[in-house]
C-alpha cells in the first residue's frame, strides 16, 4: 500500500490544476477521490473502521456537495463536513486530552473570526457559526495526538475560514487554490498522524481508542 499515497499526490495535483484553469471536469475527477484515497491508506494500516474513517467517508460526500452550485449544496456539504468534524474530535478527544491553553486559543479564534464576519454572512450566519465551532472544537482536539494532526487540524482551519471569508463576499486573489491546498494538506497530514499516532506497541494489540468496529484477527499495520 506504499502507492497510495503517492497516488494521494496525484489526484491532489490534479484537483490543484482543476482549481487553477477553472475546470469543471478536472475538478469532478479529482476531488472525490481525495479523501477516499486517504481512506485505504487508513485501512491498509488499521483494518477496522473507526471514527477517523466515518470522518473520511463524510468528507467524500461534502467534497461532492461542494461541486455541485446553489446555497442548499453548500448547507448540504457544511452538514457533511459537520459530521466529518464531529467523528474526528471523537477520535482525538479518546485518544488523548489536548492542553487547555489549545482550547482556549482555538475557542477565541473562533468568536474572533466569527464577529468578523457576522455582519456579511446573512442567511449563512448560524449554519457557519455551529459549523465554525465544531472546526475549532476539532483542531483542538487534534492538539492532543500528535504534531503532526495538530498541523491538520490547522490547516483545516484555514481552508475552512478561507470559504467562509468567500462566503462572506470578499474575494482574496487565489482563494481557491488556497483552499484546496491547505485542504489537501489537513486530509493528508490528520490521516498519516493519525496512522502513526494509533500503532500499535510490540506485543498483542490492544483495540485502540475511538475504534467503532474492529474484527478479529486482523493485524493493526500491513
Amino acid at each position: 500500500m506504499r502507492r497510495l499515497l503517492p497516488l494521494f499526490g496525484l489526484v491532489a495535483a490534479v484537483e490543484l490544476v482543476g482549481v487553477a484553469l477553472d475546470s469543471t471536469v478536472l475538478q469532478w475527477l479529482a476531488k472525490p477521490l481525495l479523501a477516499p484515497v486517504l481512506l485505504a491508506y487508513l485501512w491498509a494500516h488499521r483494518r477496522r473502521i473507526d471514527a477517523v474513517a466515518v470522518g473520511l467517508v463524510a468528507a467524500t460526500a461534502g467534497d461532492v456537495a461542494l461541486l455541485l452550485p446553489g446555497d442548499t449544496a453548500f448547507l448540504a456539504g457544511m452538514g457533511f463536513f459537520l459530521v466529518t468534524q464531529v467523528a474526528f474530535i471523537t477520535a482525538f478527544a479518546r485518544h488523548r486530552r489536548a492542553p487547555v491553553v489549545a482550547w482556549a486559543g482555538y475557542l477565541l479564534a473562533w468568536a474572533g473570526a466569527n464577529a468578523l464576519l457576522w455582519g456579511m454572512l446573512g442567511p449563512l450566519r448560524l449554519p457557519v457559526l455551529g459549523y465554525s465551532l465544531a472546526l475549532c472544537l476539532m483542531a483542538a482536539a487534534a492538539t492532543g495526538v500528535s504534531a503532526r494532526v495538530a498541523a491538520g487540524g490547522a490547516f483545516f482551519l484555514v481552508s475552512d475560514l478561507l470559504i467562509g471569508v468567500g462566503a462572506a463576499g470578499i474575494e482574496l486573489p487565489g482563494r481557491g487554490l488556497l483552499v484546496m491546498t491547505t485542504y489537501c494538506a489537513a486530509l493528508l497530514l490528520i490521516t498519516t498522524g493519525w496512522v502513526t499516532a494509533t500503532r500499535p506497541a510490540t506485543g498483542p494489540e490492544s483495540p485502540p481508542a475511538g475504534t467503532l468496529l474492529a474484527w478479529p484477527g486482523r493485524t493493526g499495520a500491513s
